[in-house]
């Protein structure tokens, strides 16, 4: 089968004697290189090869304009604005945002030759009518609204008069300005014959030029297109073609060249449906494989097309290892780099930092970046790290310059360079931008890391653009407008690939599609909204208004490609169509029409195959993890029990042995991180801290209701102090932190009110507050010290009855504490706060032998129930309570503490996790 581009070769060997004159037009300059390789392959004499232009080459060649960057059109737009707005002018920051667009409608009003006085003076009208106010007297803000849109044509012209003065222009204004200068261009070349090749969709300069060759007859015109498409009067794929054929004078009288039989020989086409897009490109990657096991040579006439670019380095991540020749037409995006990261990053450091400095998460996260922790890193001592965890120790929510100080000099200028105190000028902020450069490139030349070293490249021609730009520039003099200016460069900028063009298998978008034939094609994301790509107006001309002028819709956009993907498949003969079946916001609509309109081909039908594919996932039973008791497990057991099992380490054992492993006997712990509300952790010290200082005057006296109004006095203060403490440069001043504060005064008020209840009827007397008990336990059968330690809230006498209390800042209710039967306190977790209370009880009663006592907790989100005491009962549901904890139930619960460290401390009895 035949390619397009040799098609193209054949007839010009065929029909011209020399190519001396000859100029050959096309889409893309891809193609012109396949082109220079096709002749030179088949050409059996030596010739010079013809002019080989891409249209946009051509038209800027009769134009004899620049084509000016993305950014300098801008820049040039916003000087002719500024020129026209005297008064309510907008900063170049604001002005960015609408300003593509408004060079977008610039740039088609000029493609497409409209007249742009009678289009801007037609909207000017549409919005005078469409206008909101009904006022005879307009208020400033309708005023100004109408005022631009008068101003749009006066803007127009000024922008398209600045650029042609630099002897440059839009791509707009290069294709009107050549459609003006192409009866000197062809009065300069009388001999030349003009070839264009592979055309479908035409804005109106390009078919005005196009035609004017034709009419003098100049040129010669090839179309890609095949008669299927053609004949067939609603298919898309035909649709431009069938319209230049209508409309076009000298194609009435002359017929189509270039004309293929090639879509209805027959074609294995497989549309595959892979949930999500990094698995289209993980299929893609092990279809290949298969490709090259099958047969090697096949992949060197293989094209992977990307429908969405965005999937190129998934991609790029997935070919197999196998694959050793693969080139790529398409820039990797300079966005997608760590370095862009890390100067976006940088660069939002210095644009939200505020009166109290940077929050806490953007400098830990600025911190974390791989190359921000390279630079920090300083005779093996990872700096950043250690910056992040001091952040994370003193709890700064908000971090400035006098926090970051470090020992280390080196360490110290950067950090002085990433951290300014002060708000900088754009052009001093490009200078930082660049040392950090050079910074990095004496690591990455340490480090041998080459690519990190192109990276650099090209982010330092970057910052030498900018700040050339910044010095021509005026109005480009903060961090605001400078963050414009390097996110739309930064969107432009790729890296280019090195590689053989056409050598192995080619990975390209769909417009580097264009006239190029592969006979295995792999199509990816062909999903609405990505091929075609959807209705999209990001214009300021209306849909009526540009159907009135003959513009291009979003019909016309879905023809386009639509003719691409049939063009795709015309010349193939093995398909693999892959489309995302998760429809999403982001990344697609449902299954593409254009697939859903070959499944109803009645001719193609039975070529095709439909599949859906899913990566294989092997489930894996949850199985319980079990740690038995080695040699070294059995010396930490041995090393806790010694420092003291406490009640908190037995009732982790009992909720899950895995838990006291990994938390109690390894000592892992959560990791630390900034507060910046109130931990429930720290709000239980507060308020335990707090309640100690308040009754420490008053130990071992009795209680008297002027004591504890003289403790409510001293609440605020003594909680402040606290919280100052233990929430650690914490700011309780605002927001949810300063609710918490009044929360915990609440707490405290509400218990001293209870207290006094409490006083007027008993004889209160404090014994101890947070007192640290202590004991040994001799326990059958171990043969190594076992100590029982923990720390009492509050033990108390109540009418010269002892009494065990223990605060706690969560929800406790009466059942939490009442025990039926002996065995689940050590086997069932909601019999925790029994277990506490009991242990205390023990250690209290080692310390001070009592005939008996009570126990109790003080649940704070539970104040009304007063004291909620342990008590024991005979069965679930009887009212008759014993709250007496005697010698016997000490016995008792010595018997199941026994049991349970006995099983903690056999080496025989492995930890098993249990289900929480």
């Amino acid at each position: 089968m035949k390619s397009f581009i040799q098609q193209i070769v054949d007839h010009l060997l065929d029909t011209y004697p020399s190519l001396d004159n000859i100029t050959v037009v096309l889409p893309s300059k891809r193609a012109g290189t396949v082109l220079k390789t096709a002749l030179a392959n088949t050409a059996n004499k030596t010739c010079f090869a013809p002019k080989i232009y891409s249209i946009e080459n051509f038209v800027a060649h009769i134009s004899q304009l620049e084509t000016a960057s993305s950014t300098e059109q801008l820049f040039t737009l916003y000087e002719a604005y500024q020129n026209l707005e005297k008064e309510n002018r907008e900063p170049f920051a604001a002005f960015a945002k609408w300003g593509q667009i408004l060079l977008q409608d610039f740039n088609e009003i000029d493609r497409y030759l409209i007249d742009a006085q009678d289009i801007f003076s037609y909207l000017k009208d549409i919005q005078e009518l469409n206008h909101w106010s009904l006022q005879a007297d307009r208020s400033q803000i309708i005023t100004n609204y109408l005022q631009f849109w008068k101003q749009l044509h006066p803007l127009y012209t000024t922008f398209n008069k600045l650029l042609k003065d630099k002897h440059i222009g839009h791509q707009g204004l290069i294709y009107r300005t050549a459609c003006e200068e192409l009866p000197q261009y062809l009065e300069n070349r009388p001999e030349t014959t003009h070839v264009f090749a592979g055309f479908n969709a035409l804005n109106t300069a390009e078919s005005h030029i196009i035609q004017e060759l034709l009419s003098k007859g100049k040129a010669e015109i090839l179309w890609d297109i095949d008669p299927y498409f053609l004949n067939d009067p609603v298919h898309d794929a035909g649709y431009f073609i069938r319209q230049h054929k209508k409309n076009w004078p000298w194609l009435q009288h002359n017929p189509l060249k270039g004309l293929t039989n090639y879509y209805s020989h027959h074609k294995n086409i497989h549309i595959i449906g892979v949930p999500k897009n990094v698995s289209q490109t993980k299929y893609v990657g092990n279809l290949l494989l298969q490709l090259k096991q099958k047969n090697a040579a096949n992949l060197k006439n293989t094209a992977i097309v990307l429908g969405d670019e965005n999937l190129l380095n998934p991609l790029l991540n997935s070919i197999p290892q196998e694959i050793d020749t693969v080139n790529i037409t398409m820039g990797y995006p300079l966005s997608s780099t760590p370095l862009a990261s890390m100067f976006s990053q940088y660069l939002d450091l210095h644009l939200k930092k505020d009166g109290a400095g940077w929050y806490f998460q953007q400098v830990l996260d600025f911190l974390s970046h791989p190359y921000v922790q390279l630079l920090f890193t300083h005779h093996n001592k990872n700096h950043a790290s250690l910056l992040a965890d001091t952040i994370k120790k003193n709890n700064w929510a908000f971090v400035s310059p006098k926090n970051l100080v470090l020992d280390t000099p080196e360490i110290q200028l950067l950090l002085d360079l990433f951290f300014l105190e002060k708000q900088q000028s754009a052009a001093q902020f490009l200078i930082n931008c660049q040392k950090v450069v050079l910074s990095l490139k004496e690591k990455f030349l340490k480090t041998k890391d080459n690519l990190g070293l192109e990276y650099l490249y090209k982010f330092y021609s970057l910052f030498n653009q900018l700040q050339e730009m910044v010095a021509t520039y005026a109005f480009i003099n903060d961090l605001k407008s400078l963050e414009s200016l390097y996110r739309e460069l930064l969107r432009t900028e790729t890296l280019d690939f090195q590689g053989e063009p056409l050598e192995g298998l080619q990975i390209m978008g769909m417009l580097e599609s264009r006239a190029l034939d592969f006979e295995t094609v792999i199509l990816t994301s062909v999903n609405e909204g990505i091929l075609p790509s959807g209705k999209s107006n990001n214009s300021f001309i209306p849909f009526d208004l540009k159907k009135y002028y003959q513009l291009p819709t979003y019909k016309e956009k879905d023809a386009v490609y639509t003719y691409h993907f049939y063009r795709l498949l015309q010349r193939a003969k093995n398909i693999y169509l892959v489309y995302n079946t998760e429809p999403d916001v982001l990344e697609g609509g449902e299954k593409s029409r254009l697939l859903t309109q070959l499944l109803t081909d009645e001719n193609k039908i039975s070529q095709i195959k439909e599949s859906i594919a899913a990566p294989e996932i092997q489930s894996t039973p949850k199985t319980l993890q079990i740690v038995h008791k080695d040699t070294g497990l059995m010396e930490l057991i041995k090393k806790h029990a010694e420092n003291g099992f406490s009640p908190t380490s037995l009732t982790n054992y009992v909720r899950n042995p895995i838990d006291f492993y990994k938390r109690n006997l390894l000592g892992i712990n959560e990791t630390i991180e900034v507060e910046e509300t109130v931990a429930s952790n720290t709000f239980g010290t507060i308020v335990h801290d707090s309640l100690e200082d308040l009754y420490k005057p008053y130990l071992n006296q009795v209680l008297t209701e002027a004591m504890v109004q003289d403790m409510q006095g001293k609440v605020k203060t003594t909680v402040l102090y606290h919280f100052n403490k233990s929430f650690a440069e914490g700011d309780i001043s605002k927001g949810i932190n300063l609710i918490a504060y009044e929360v915990v005064l609440r707490y405290i008020s509400n218990f001293l009110a209870m207290e006094i209840e409490a006083v007027k009827k008993h004889e209160i007397r404090v014994i101890g507050i947070e007192i640290n008990l202590r004991m040994e336990l001799e326990i059958p059968g171990i043969d190594f010290p076992i100590v029982l330690k923990g720390k009492l809230d509050r033990i108390d006498e109540k009418d010269g009855q002892p009494r065990i209390i223990d605060y706690k800042t969560g929800k406790v209710m009466q059942g939490d504490v009442e025990l039926i039967a002996w065995d689940p306190i050590i086997e069932d977790y909601k019999y925790s706060k029994c277990f506490q209370l009991l242990c205390y009880a023990l250690m209290y009663n080692h310390s001070t032998p009592t005939p008996s006592l009570e126990a109790g907790i003080i649940s704070f989100k539970n104040l009304k129930s007063g004291v909620l005491s342990f008590a024991t009962k005979e069965k679930k549901g009887s009212r008759t309570k014993d709250k007496q904890i005697t010698q016997e139930t000490i016995a008792l619960f010595t018997t199941v503490l026994n049991q349970l460290i006995s099983e903690i401390c056999n080496p025989d009895i492995p930890l098993t996790e249990k289900e929480v």
